[in-house]
């Protein structure tokens, strides 16, 4: 019977498992990527924009929680929670679907770090997760995966 066992890795043989981590990411399509960075922060806007609404309506909870809880400096309470629904409807979607996608993330990291700054300043290490998110998508765009490559790929781009 002969000896099948492989010879005793050595440091400069055998990949570390950092290495190897790190090539299978490096073979990573960044369209998925940039899907999940889409859907994941969406999905924390949508919801939250969801709480403001009473039917079709910016609800008398939102409008109060403007003015007593985040306090923001120079906006009326009613204005800013109408201003805020819409936008976490809105851009929320166009992430969904890739579409304008540098915008849109554009327009919720601006949001996160108004919240951020003037509201929630304790809270850094989830606007910082969501930083990430928004800024990838601002760097790199929405990916393969969405309407904003289409376009891209039917202008010639």
């Amino acid at each position: 019977m002969t000896d099948t066992a492989l010879p005793p890795a050595t440091p400069d043989r055998q990949p570390s498992l950092l290495a190897t981590a790190t090539s299978i990411l490096e073979r990573f399509p960044y369209g998925p990527l940039a899907l999940l960075a889409r859907l994941s922060i969406a999905g924390v806007f949508w919801r939250s924009g969801q709480t403001k609404l009473d039917g079709w309506r910016v609800s008398e909870t939102a409008v109060d929680l403007f003015r007593d809880e985040y306090r923001l400096p120079l906006v009326d309470p009613a204005l800013a929670a109408t201003a805020a629904t819409i936008a976490e409807h809105v851009f929320p979607v166009l992430l969904v679907l890739g579409l304008a996608t540098r915008l849109s993330a554009l327009a919720l990291l601006a949001m996160t770090l108004v919240i951020e700054i003037l509201v929630y300043p304790d809270a850094w290490p989830t606007h910082g997760t969501w930083a990430v998110c928004l800024l990838l998508l601002i760097k790199h765009g929405a990916g393969t995966v969405s309407l904003d490559h289409l376009v891209a790929r039917r202008r010639g781009a």
